[in-house]
This record gives structure tokens, sequence and C-alpha cells, in this order.
């Protein structure tokens, strides 16, 4: 079940422990512990069990939330996907210019670097495991494939303009998402490692041979862009 179709919150069953962050759902404090112990423990070993005791809730009012801990890793990665792909979907429409790609590139790389590093847990470090290879999670990886193949059309677009040449685009956008996704080891080995938006999304324009000037041309107008 994707984020799409996700179910309607219930009233579940009077919890286990008193509610300490009232202010939050229960199906987002679900999500966070959750996510904790899938990146922590790993999502084998983490139960459905674990994780309402992490919220302090009975293991049967989870389910009131959600049908599984399949259910949740689901909408934490498309969660860590879906703000990318869904500005680059406007993006792509108004980056039809060589030069306009290069703003469209540095702000898609703008949002994916703050969607990853605003994620408190790091889901990111799961995109790799074994378990999220699963058919399950299709929908999920689908989504990130969209998401990469438009870092490959920008990032065409705005080499052409300083080559002329246009570069293997599937190639071109893996080497670009990668280097957003650095905020994911960055955090990982360095919890406290300040993250610097602006210099990996220059980089990935610097990867495409474009000078300093054109790069700060390009983050003006990406701001421009994010605003509009």
């Amino acid at each position: 079940m994707t984020s799409a179709t996700k179910r309607p919150a219930k009233v579940g069953r009077p919890r286990a422990v008193s509610d300490t962050t009232p202010e939050t759902s229960p199906r987002e404090q679900i999500l966070s512990a959750a996510a904790a112990l899938f990146v922590t423990q790993g999502i084998g070993s983490t139960s459905t069990r674990a994780i309402a005791e992490a919220v302090g809730m009975r293991q049967a009012s989870l389910y009131y939330h959600f049908a599984g801990k399949d259910e949740m890793l689901v909408e934490l990665l498309e969660a860590s996907v879906r703000p990318g792909l869904e500005v680059s979907q406007r993006l792509l429409l108004d980056a039809r210019a060589p030069a306009s790609a290069a703003a469209a590139l540095y702000a898609l790389a703008l949002v994916d670097v703050a969607t990853l590093t605003n994620d408190r847990h790091n889901i990111g470090m799961l995109y790799l495991s074994p378990e999220v290879q699963d058919a399950r999670y299709d929908v999920f990886r689908a989504e990130r494939g969209q998401l990469q193949a438009a870092y490959a059309t920008l990032g065409t677009r705005a080499a052409r303009d300083v080559s002329g040449v246009d570069m293997p685009g599937e190639f071109l956008g893996s080497l670009l998402i990668q280097l957003v996704e650095v905020v994911i080891q960055r955090r990982r080995d360095n919890a406290e490692a300040r993250i610097d938006a602006d210099a990996l999304a220059a980089s990935c324009l610097r990867l495409l041979g474009l000078s300093g000037e054109a790069i700060e041309r390009a983050a003006v107008a990406a701001r421009a862009l994010l605003a509009a």
C-alpha cells in the first residue's frame, strides 16, 4: 500500500503508557519509531511489537494505523524521494533551454539535499538493503528511478549548453543523484556533520563543466524557481 492509498487514521485502544508527544499524531509517532528501529537494528530484526513498545502503545493499536511494518517502510522510503520528484516535474517543464536547465538542476539538488538532511533518522541508509529490493517496494524504486531520470534530463540539457555534446543520460543521472545522496553517507559517518546544500548543488553543475560564474547565475535563478 502506498502513501497515496494509506488508510484513514482510526482511534485505537488506550496506550500502554502515556503519550509523551501529544503534539504529534499517533501515525507520525509510529513512523518515527519505525524509522529509528529500521536504521539502527535492521528491517528484518524489527518487529511491530518493538515499534509499538517504542511508541508506548499496544501492538493491537498499531494495526489501526498500519497493516504492518512493510507499509510503514514504504511510506518512509517514498517520503525520502517524493519532494524531489514532485518539484522535478515542474522544473522539467520550465527548463526547456539549456541555461534554464542548469538552474533547474541546481534547484532540484537543493530540494533533495534539504529532504535528506531534514530526515531525522536518515532513512536513505536503507536504500540498498536486501529487503528493499523485494517486489513490495517496487513503487518506491520506480519513483526513485523517475527522480534519477529527472537528474539525467536536466544534466544532459545543462551539459549541452557547455560542450554542445549530449552526455550519456542514464550514466549522468546516476552520477548526479549519487552526488546529492552523499548526504546519507555523511550523516551516517557523522551525525553532527554540517551539510552545505549549495556546495553539493554547485558540485552537480561543476561535474557538467559549468564555470564558477555560470554556477553563481544558476544558484540565483534556482532560488527564484523555488520561490515561484
